[in-house]
Parts: C-alpha cells; sequence; structure tokens
C-alpha cells in the first residue's frame, strides 16, 4: 500500500507548486475581489454624504457654537459685575449687548429681496417692507416702429367688408360673439327677473342712441388738472427704458420705441421674441432696473450680502426655474436663493394653515389647495386668462353697443391704460348695480388736447367679468402662437421623457377639453390632430362637470366629484382614453386624454367655478370633512378678483353647483384689509424671514459644485 505524500510532494506532482520569484506581475495596486456573499455599503445612504445636508449641518453647528458662545460671555460680564466693577460698566456692558440685539434684530429680513414675477406687474421689495413695490413687467427697446404700427389689425379685432371698408358694431365681431353676447344678455335678464329686480325692456336701446349722438369736449391742456405727464426722450436716446415710464412714452415718440412684454399667461413669450437670450435678457433687466431703483441698491457689490426668495407658480416649468437659479446666482450674485410656490405663499400671507387659493391674475388663473405647508399635488391648476381678457371682452361689448371712442386699440399704450382704468371704475358683478347709467372719461394723447367724452353703459359691466364664467366669450386666437419655438419641454436625463410638473386636476380638466376621439376637428375625420386654438364647447364643459357630480346622489352622505386615485392619474403618452371619473370606461364619444405632446396644443380655459370644485374633488380624494373644509376654506386672491362683487357671486355660483354644501361654502379675503394683489409677495416675505426653519436657501458653493440639481435636495416639494 502506498504511503501517504507530504504536502511538498503533492504541490510537485500535481503542479501547484510556486516557481516564481515573488516579485509582483505589475507595479500598479492590485484590489482583491469583493467577497459577493457579504458585503455592503453605505455610499449616499446617510444626509450626511449629501453636500446640501452637510453644509446645514455645519451651518446650524456654527450657530449652536455662537448661540453659546454668547451666553458664556453674559455669564462672564455678570461674574465680573458681583465683583465690584462699577455700574457704568455694567449698564454699558448691557447697552451694548442691548444694541447687538437690536442689530441683529433690524438684520431679520432687511437683507432678503422677494421677488414676484408677474404677466403684467413685478412686485419686489425686501422682506422687512410691509408692503412691495409694484412694477409694471415691461421694457421698451428702440424700434424702428412702435407695437401699434407694427401690428396690421387693432384689439380688439375687427372684422371688415371685402372692400376694406369698416363694419357695423352689430357685426364687426363676427356671428359668434354677437350670438353669445345677446344669450348672455337674455340670461341675465332672465336672473334679474327671477330676483325681482327691475329692468327697462328698451334699455339697450337707450344706451345705443345715446352713444351714437354723444360727441366729445375737448378741454386745453391747460385746463386738466390731470394730465399725464408724458416720458421724454433726452437727445442721447437710451437703447432701453423699463416699467412704467415705459409706458409713458408717446407712440410717436422720435425715436420710436416697442414694447416687450416678457411673461406672457404665466408662460416666457415665445411669442415676440426671437431668441430665448434676449427674453432672459429683459427679465434680468427689468429685475435689475427695480433694485436699484425701487430698493435703492445701486452698486451691484452690496448685492454680494443679500438673499433673494423668488415665487414661481404651482404648476411651474422646469426650464424656466432653472433658468432663473442661474440668473440669480450668476448675473444678480446674491448669496442665496430659495423658491416657493404661489398658493402656499399666499397661505403664509393669509396665516391660514389650510386653504384653496384662487389667485386671478391679470393673464392666467391658478387654483390649488393648500394643507398644513404644502401645495396637494393633484389639486393644481392653470387656467389662461385673467384681467386683461375682462379688458379686451368689456371693450367689444362697448365697441358693439355704439361706444363713442370707436378708434379704441389695445396696442396702443394710451389705450391700453385707459382700458384698464374703465374696467377698474365701471365693471361689477353685483347685479343691483347693473342699469342704465351715464359715465365719462378723459382721452390723453401725447401732443394733442384732452377730449373728454359721455357714455351710457347697460349690462356690459357685469358681462364682461361674467367671462371667468364662460371663457368662451374671451378670444384665446393669439394665446399658443409661438408655443415651444424658443424654449424646448424638460426633460428627464436618464429616460428622456418629460418631466415637468403635473396634476391630476390639470390632466382631467385637459381631457374634458380635448376633442372627442372619434370627433371631427375642423373638418378632419379621425385625423387625431389637434385645433390649436380651439377652446371648450359649453356641451364639454357641463359634459365635464356632470362627470364631476354624478357619484352624488346623496351629498350630505358622500363627497361629490371625488375620484380615486388611481383613475385619475395622468394619461400616459401612448393617448390611449382613461376612465371617467365615475370609473365607468369612457366610450369613443367621450373626450379623449391628450398625449404628452398634445398638451401643448390645448389652451387650458375652464369655467372658474367648475375648476374650483374639480380642483377641491382631488384634493379632498373622498374624504367628506376634508372636502367641507377645502369649501369653507375658499381664498381669493390677485389683482383680476377687485371687481366688485365677485366675492358673493362665486359664492352663489359654486353653491348652485353643489346645493348639497350649500351652508359650508364660502369665499374668504385676505385679512388685515390686506390688498388681494400683493398676499403671494406678502406670504414670501414671511416665507424669507424664516431664518431657523427655513432649509431650503441655495448658497453659491454649492451651486458652484452641484448647479441645478440641488433643488431636488432643497424645495420643500418633490421637485
Amino acid at each position: 500500500m502506498v504511503g501517504k505524500k507530504s504536502g511538498k510532494a503533492l504541490l510537485r506532482d500535481e503542479g501547484l507548486e510556486r516557481t516564481d520569484n515573488n516579485m509582483e506581475l505589475s507595479s500598479w495596486p492590485q484590489i482583491p475581489p469583493i467577497n459577493q456573499k457579504n458585503y455592503y455599503t453605505d455610499y449616499l445612504k446617510r444626509d450626511d454624504q449629501y453636500l446640501a445636508f452637510r453644509l446645514q449641518n455645519e451651518e446650524a453647528r456654527n450657530r449652536m457654537t455662537k448661540t453659546a458662545k454668547d451666553r458664556d460671555r453674559a455669564l462672564a460680564m455678570a461674574k465680573a459685575n458681583d465683583l465690584g466693577i462699577p455700574e457704568a460698566d455694567a449698564d454699558d456692558g448691557d447697552t451694548n449687548m442691548e444694541d447687538a440685539e437690536e442689530a441683529t434684530a433690524e438684520t431679520v429680513g432687511s437683507k432678503v429681496i422677494v421677488v414676484h414675477v408677474g404677466s403684467q406687474n413685478l412686485r419686489i421689495g425686501l422682506a422687512s417692507d410691509a408692503l412691495p413695490k409694484t412694477v409694471p413687467m415691461v421694457i421698451a427697446r428702440k424700434s424702428t416702429t412702435s407695437e401699434s404700427e407694427d401690428r396690421e389689425e387693432p384689439c380688439p379685432k375687427r372684422l371688415k367688408t371685402d372692400d376694406g371698408s369698416e363694419l357695423e358694431p352689430e357685426k364687426m365681431f363676427g356671428s359668434e360673439f354677437s350670438s353669445q353676447y345677446t344669450t348672455m344678455s337674455a340670461e341675465l335678464k332672465t336672473h334679474m327677473r327671477q330676483n325681482k329686480r327691475r329692468t327697462l325692456p328698451n334699455s339697450k336701446e337707450m344706451v345705443i342712441n345715446y352713444n351714437r349722438r354723444t360727441v366729445p369736449e375737448t378741454i386745453s391742456e391747460h385746463n386738466d388738472p390731470m394730465r399725464v405727464e408724458w416720458t421724454e426722450i433726452p437727445d442721447v436716446a437710451p437703447e432701453y427704458i423699463v416699467g412704467q415710464a415705459a409706458l409713458r412714452i408717446p407712440d410717436e415718440s422720435t425715436p420710436r420705441y416697442k414694447l416687450y412684454w416678457p411673461m406672457k399667461y404665466g408662460w416666457c413669450n415665445e411669442r415676440d421674441y426671437k431668441s430665448k437670450r434676449l427674453l432672459f435678457l429683459d427679465i434680468s433687466l427689468i429685475l435689475e432696473d427695480a433694485i436699484k431703483n425701487q430698493l435703492g441698491l445701486t452698486s451691484k457689490k452690496d448685492w454680494l450680502q443679500y438673499s433673494c426668495v423668488f415665487v414661481i407658480p404651482d404648476l411651474y416649468e422646469k426650464s424656466y426655474v432653472t433658468q432663473v437659479l442661474e440668473m440669480l446666482m450668476r448675473e444678480f450674485s446674491f448669496a442665496r436663493v430659495c423658491f416657493i410656490q404661489e398658493s402656499l405663499a399666499a397661505t403664509f400671507g393669509a396665516g391660514f394653515t389650510s386653504a384653496c387659493v384662487v389667485d386671478i391674475g391679470a393673464q392666467k388663473t391658478s387654483i390649488c389647495c393648500v394643507e398644513e405647508g404644502m401645495c396637494i399635488e393633484n389639486s393644481r391648476v392653470n387656467l389662461k386668462y385673467g384681467g386683461s381678457d375682462v379688458t379686451e371682452a368689456f371693450v367689444k361689448m362697448m365697441l358693439y353697443d355704439h361706444f363713442p371712442y370707436a378708434d379704441i386699440n389695445l396696442w396702443r399704450r394710451y389705450d391700453f391704460l385707459l382700458a384698464e382704468e374703465l374696467k377698474k371704475n365701471i365693471c361689477t358683478m353685483n347685479e343691483a348695480s347693473v342699469s342704465v347709467q351715464v359715465f365719462d372719461f378723459h382721452l390723453r394723447i401725447a401732443g394733442q388736447d384732452t377730449r373728454k367724452y359721455n357714455f351710457k353703459a347697460y349690462d356690459e359691466v357685469h358681462l364682461a367679468p361674467m367671462g371667468y364664467f364662460q371663457p368662451s366669450i374671451f378670444d384665446h386666437s393669439l394665446k399658443l402662437n409661438g408655443r415651444r419655438t424658443l424654449i424646448s419641454r424638460s426633460v428627464d436625463i436618464y429616460d428622456g421623457q418629460p418631466n415637468d410638473p403635473t396634476s391630476a386636476a390639470q390632466s382631467e380638466l385637459l381631457t374634458a377639453i380635448a376633442p372627442p376621439l372619434n370627433g371631427q376637428v375642423n373638418g378632419d375625420t379621425q385625423s387625431g390632430t389637434l385645433d390649436v386654438q380651439s377652446t371648450p364647447s359649453r356641451s364639454q364643459q357641463v359634459n365635464a362637470l356632470s362627470r364631476l357630480q354624478e357619484a352624488e346622489a346623496t351629498p350630505r352622505s358622500s363627497v361629490a366629484g371625488s375620484p380615486a386615485p388611481d383613475v385619475t392619474s395622468t394619461p400616459q403618452a401612448g393617448g390611449a382614453g382613461t376612465p371617467a371619473v365615475g370609473g365607468q370606461s369612457q366610450s369613443t364619444s367621450q373626450p379623449r386624454a391628450p398625449t404628452v405632446e398634445e398638451r401643448d396644443d390645448i389652451l387650458p380655459t375652464f369655467p372658474l367655478d367648475s375648476a374650483i370644485l374639480m380642483s377641491i374633488a382631488h384634493a379632498a380624494r373622498s374624504d367628506e370633512r376634508k372636502m367641507r373644509d377645502f369649501l369653507g376654506g375658499i381664498m381669493v386672491v390677485g389683482g383680476g378678483s377687485l371687481i366688485n362683487g365677485f366675492h358673493s357671486f362665486l359664492e352663489e355660483r359654486l353653491q348652485a353647483l353643489r346645493p348639497g354644501f350649500a351652508k359650508e361654502i364660502m369665499i374668504g379675503t385676505p385679512p388685515r384689509d390686506l390688498d388681494p394683489q400683493v398676499v403671494v409677495w406678502k406670504g414670501a416675505s414671511v416665507f424669507g424671514k424664516l431664518s431657523g426653519t427655513n432649509d431650503s436657501w441655495i448658497g453659491q458653493l454649492e451651486y458652484d459644485r452641484l448647479g441645478h440639481r440641488l433643488m431636488a435636495y432643497k424645495c420643500m416639494w418633490a421637485y
């Protein structure tokens, strides 16, 4: 029997004996393989591994250290006083401490600039200010023609005969507007009779006959106490003029200036600009001029010590936010920047913990439910109409009734300001004020004598703001022109899918507006193309509302229009029809869900009362208590809501649509008689002063290293 081999013999016989000279094969370090069965990593699993969180912790630690040192210094000074130091020195020490505390208190908010950019106005101020400065969001640039000369057609657009002559006022806006206006007048008259309000049968004829006969009265300039100070162009004409001074440049100035509004309908104005760089340059020039002239910070070197709170829409576009962040950090060199959403800022300004915020601006209306300091994502709604549409509709209705100043053109600056003033002074939603009344206005044009006009108005003052509830009366023909020509849609860097925020309420609203799947769109059957300027027909709006209401058999025991979360999810890009709110699948005659690409071709216009209920339904999510809370906490802000009697009228409309919740529905106004136009800015200023609890500041060091990726860590919402 063969004996057992030694280990050395085994190595030699099996070929396992080491024969090298024990030198490494390479001078490169050899990394042993990881044991795949048992390994663990904590990479990016702790907050202290993120730069943003690490800097926050360091700042908090430095703050604690400073507080401890101040406390120790105060104790040491108190002991020194016990040892017999003269009382005067102690007083001086206390005074110095008090002065230091006062200086610290002064710095809270005095180094924070709060910016709220709107389509028509910019509101800017320091967080320590009581109210902001308001500047028109407009810039005038040198041009060969003014905007009124540049436009071939006046605004509102009038139809003409084949030979180019003017049509009668009743026909100049087309048959569709005429029929809608006549129908609204008849409905108002019926409603007033039901409410036992006295109406004269020939009111329209009285208005038309009076306006036809009216002749303007000329007033010489030295007899006009309210004459306008027009902007004088110096010998060396500047390249651009900003703000209120731009609106007061005479249309026929030498040289000519053309007005540009960088923001339109809550979007960047891609219609009037040729390049994205020039668009954001104008935004930065308007902001820079406002900071220098309105806030008195003339030296850019001082801006390094200031922070900035910037207000963005609830349904924002990421490309816009990214560009603004870069502008504030790079061009303005602010020390810190943070963002806050409009609706959340409105609740901060009003001091509400939860509310349904309805913000009616000049050119857009946003609705969002806020609960416990957070915007409810699926309740966000953005509608593309506002106070400017009311102004245009009011002018059209007045022209329809033979307005004596028939040459009014809203592209002209003095006519635009005149129309805004007339709307502000005359329009009302209080039915008791609807009667034949005589008004007057003064037409002031640079270089001409003032003309005083008298005119009569009847129901135009009420029907123009009624457009909020019947938006088809507004002119939407230009609102989508140029959309996505300069600024492309933001997409995810990994899968290439659009990643701008969406909401279930906005998706359902677009679904209600979109043409039926098998319907005809501008004569094309089964084409699948969308009409760019399509507006929702009355039947589609009623259909969408009926789907919200179809579950409300017993409103006291079940919440109407509260969709299941899986039903109202955002439609997929495939364009397949989504189920209806009631849980039943849509037939081919129902409005179809638009694809992601088609959404940019649909203008979101919807009756305001129905949109509010749609937003609340998605926020409540079948919870009756939440539904009652939001219906009882509707807060209306924004300049478009300043029409007399608007709140009570909206309350009546909502009660008619939700009779089961009529007692709970209540429209609130901002407390302390705060102007509804500045509530959002005021809330942002409160947010800017929360130095200890606000973790959403973005500093220069962080931005240099991580760029706009920081937004994912810094925002209080899911960015």
